[in-house]
C-alpha cells in the first residue's frame, strides 16, 4: 500500500485538520464530532442543508460546505456511514429557525442513521427536518450497500442547485420539493479501470486485470453490471451514456447538465477525452447541453475510472446552477 498517510487509523481526523487549516475563510471543523460547518452557520431564517457519508469521496461532502451549497457535512470513517450522534449535532447546530434538509445518498447505513438523527433532533430540540434520498445510479437495482439504486453523481448537482435555493431564503418544504425534483430528473453510471485501497484494509477492494474494466461500478468498489475487456474511450462513453439516456428516458430536445466525474485516480486530460465522446453522443441524440462539469467531485480514493451524470434541466434549474457558490471544492460567481 502506497499512500501519503501516517497511521491508517488517523487518516480521517488528520484530513479534517488539513481542511480546517487550508480553508479557514470557508469552514470551521468540529473535530470531536467530525463535522465540517459553514463558517457563518447557522444563518438566521435560512434552511440548513446537511449531507455526509463515509470519507474517501473527497471533495464530497466537506469540500461542498460554504455559501451556495451545504451548511454542514458529517464525515464517517473511510467508506463507512457517520453515526446518528454526528448528524444530530450538525442538525441542531445549523438550524437557523427555518428547519433543516438532510441530503442522503442511498446507502443503507446513511439512510438509517440520518433517519435516527432527524427523530432525535426533533425530539430534543424541536427542529423541523425533511430528507431527500438520492438514487440516480442506473447500473444496478440493489448492491452490497443499498436496497434500491445507489446515490452518486446527482448528489453533487443537487447540493449546488438546492444550496442556491436555500440561499434565496426559500422555505423548507419548497427546498425539499426542489431536491426531490432534481433527484428524479438525473441519472448516472460509472466505470472503473482499477480498484482502490481502503487504508485500514491495506489491500485493493477487488482485483481487475490489466486488460479489464468494470462497468457499472459503485463508489465503494461495489460490483457493476459487467466486467469487460478494456476498450477505447469512445466505446466506454457509449457503455455509460446509452443506459442513462434509456432510463429516464431523455428525449430529443431536452436540455441537460452533463457531468463527467473522475473517480480519483484518472487524470483530467482523460476526463476531457471522455467528455468529448459524451458530448458527441448527446449531440447525436438531439440533447442540448446547457451546462457542463468535468473533474473529480465524488471520488473513490485512488480508483481510476469515471462516471457520467445527466440532469434534465429547465430555465429555473439552470439559473440556480449559475448562482454564486463559494466552497473549497466548487466556486464561481462569488
Amino acid at each position: 500500500m502506497k499512500k501519503l498517510i501516517n497511521d491508517p487509523a488517523d487518516v480521517v481526523s488528520e484530513a479534517l485538520r488539513g481542511i480546517a487549516l487550508a480553508h479557514p475563510d470557508h469552514v470551521r471543523v468540529d473535530h470531536e464530532n467530525r463535522i465540517v460547518y459553514r463558517k457563518d452557520a447557522p444563518r438566521s431564517g435560512k434552511v440548513g442543508l446537511i449531507s455526509g457519508g463515509g470519507s474517501g469521496h473527497e471533495p464530497m461532502h466537506g469540500g461542498f460546505v460554504g455559501p451556495g451549497m451545504l451548511d454542514a457535512a458529517c464525515a464517517g470513517e473511510v467508506f463507512t456511514s457517520p453515526v446518528p450522534e454526528q448528524m444530530m449535532a450538525a442538525t441542531k447546530e445549523v438550524d437557523g429557525g427555518a428547519g433543516v434538509l438532510h441530503i442522503v445518498k442511498n446507502y443503507t447505513g446513511d439512510v438509517m442513521n440520518f433517519e435516527m438523527a432527524a427523530e432525535l433532533a426533533a425530539a430534543e430540540a424541536g427542529t423541523e427536518v425533511l430528507s431527500v434520498v438520492t438514487d440516480d445510479d442506473v447500473a444496478v437495482q440493489d448492491s452490497l450497500y443499498t436496497a434500491g439504486r445507489r446515490g452518486v453523481g446527482v448528489t453533487v448537482l443537487l447540493e449546488k442547485i438546492v444550496g442556491a435555493a436555500a440561499e434565496e431564503g426559500r422555505p423548507l418544504r419548497e427546498v425539499a420539493d426542489l431536491a426531490t425534483k432534481v433527484n428524479a430528473q438525473g441519472r448516472s453510471m460509472g466505470m472503473a479501470l482499477t480498484s482502490c485501497t481502503v487504508p485500514a484494509a491495506g489491500k485493493p477492494t477487488f482485483e481487475l486485470a490489466e486488460n479489464e474494466m468494470e462497468v457499472g461500478i459503485g463508489i465503494h468498489g461495489e460490483p457493476g453490471r459487467q466486467r469487460l475487456p478494456l476498450a477505447p474511450a469512445k466505446d466506454v462513453a457509449a457503455l455509460l451514456v446509452d443506459p442513462v439516456l434509456q432510463d429516464l428516458p431523455y428525449q430529443q430536445g431536452d436540455s441537460v447538465i452533463a457531468f463527467v466525474n473522475g473517480m480519483g485516480g484518472t487524470p483530467l486530460i482523460e476526463l476531457y477525452v471522455m467528455y468529448n465522446e459524451v458530448r458527441q453522443l448527446l449531440d447525436a441524440a438531439g440533447i442540448t447541453v446547457a451546462r457542463s462539469l468535468v473533474g473529480n467531485y465524488i471520488t473513490s480514493l485512488e480508483m481510476a475510472g469515471c462516471s457520467v451524470t445527466l440532469l434534465k434541466v429547465d430555465d429555473e434549474l439552470v439559473r440556480l446552477w449559475d448562482a454564486p457558490v463559494n466552497t473549497p471544492g466548487l466556486r464561481w460567481g462569488a
